[in-house]
């Protein structure tokens, strides 16, 4: 299964449910899953994580010290099982590139409160960085189970 978490810059938000998620696999057996990142925009291509997911991984026991940020392109949407987007512009931007609607999916979309989008803290402080790893992690293993049952 390969599966890409997509945001807007892929700083933020996407690197954050990567980890989350891989960690969430391994967890569960399903290390052979191959689980990445990208951004639909480019500002950001070539960098880090911003300093504040970096900090937020790590105080919750999770590496970004690796993660290079790169955009998502149209030419590649056959090369995923699954999109999985931080909110519904991120899946506007996929759809208009192309992506099978029926594999892209928001991350928050079995989330019991009916909120469908993860909070982009990019301009905030440091406590939208929290709530978006406390969104993520809430609903990594719901997206992860959606996607265990329903195979490719």
């Amino acid at each position: 299964m390969r599966i890409l978490f997509v945001c807007l810059g892929n700083i933020c938000r996407s690197p954050l449910a990567e980890v989350i998620a891989r960690a969430e696999a391994e967890q569960r057996g399903l290390d052979t899953w191959h689980i990445a990142s990208a951004g639909t925009g480019d500002w950001h291509v070539g960098q880090g994580a911003d300093r504040r997911s970096l900090a937020v991984a790590r105080k919750h026991g999770l590496d970004l010290s690796r993660h290079v940020a790169r955009q998502v392109t149209a030419e590649e949407m056959e090369d995923w099982d699954w999109f999985v987007a931080m909110d519904r512009s991120n899946r506007a931007d996929l759809l208009a590139m192309g992506a099978d609607p029926a594999r892209v999916l928001l991350m928050r979309q079995f989330d019991p409160s009916g909120e469908l989008d993860v909070p982009d803290p990019y301009y905030g402080g440091e406590d939208g960085f929290e709530l978006a790893y406390r969104l993520l992690r809430e609903n990594a293993g719901r997206l992860l189970d959606y996607l265990a049952s329903y195979g490719r």
